[in-house]
């Protein structure tokens, strides 16, 4: 099924399960001022399907960094460990805010390779990030 065939009825649906925000970064559609994206959780070229249980938003960034992958090195252990899977997992079992707010940082195995591949925590988002704790915009509810 084609993700264009599949989006005009379900749009509503992740807008709400997702809190319009990334399932990764949990950066707010709001704040960005940039349209989420529709990330295959388990991508199509390793035999992922376009249903709502593989589709979830996420920020350009997170999701050009993803690409394909399902995995990714701990950087702290060094073995290959599964992406975060965030129609599975809870994302405060995995991931919190650093003191400041501004970086996310991994309590898990999977969380720490999460972070580090998709490059979660960039200086163009930590500046980001920094400009909404100020505001009292950041960081999001978990």
């Amino acid at each position: 099924m084609f993700l264009s065939r599949y989006l005009p009825k379900s749009q509503g649906n992740f807008a709400i399960a997702d809190s319009s925000r990334c399932c990764y970064c949990l950066t707010i559609e709001a704040n960005s001022g940039i349209p989420m994206t529709y990330d295959h959780i388990q991508p199509v070229s390793k035999n992922g399907k376009t249903s709502f249980e593989n589709l979830c938003l996420a920020c350009r960034i997170c999701n050009e960094f993803k690409s394909d992958a399902t995995e990714a090195v701990d950087p702290l252990l060094g073995e290959t460990v599964p992406l975060f899977n965030p129609r599975t997992q809870k994302w405060s079992e995995h991931f919190t805010w650093g003191l400041d707010g501004t970086r996310v940082e991994g309590l898990t195995a999977v969380g720490r390779g999460t972070v580090a591949r998709l490059r979660m925590n960039n200086p163009v988002i930590i500046v980001a990030r920094g400009r909404w704790v100020i505001s009292g915009w950041h960081p999001p509810n978990i």
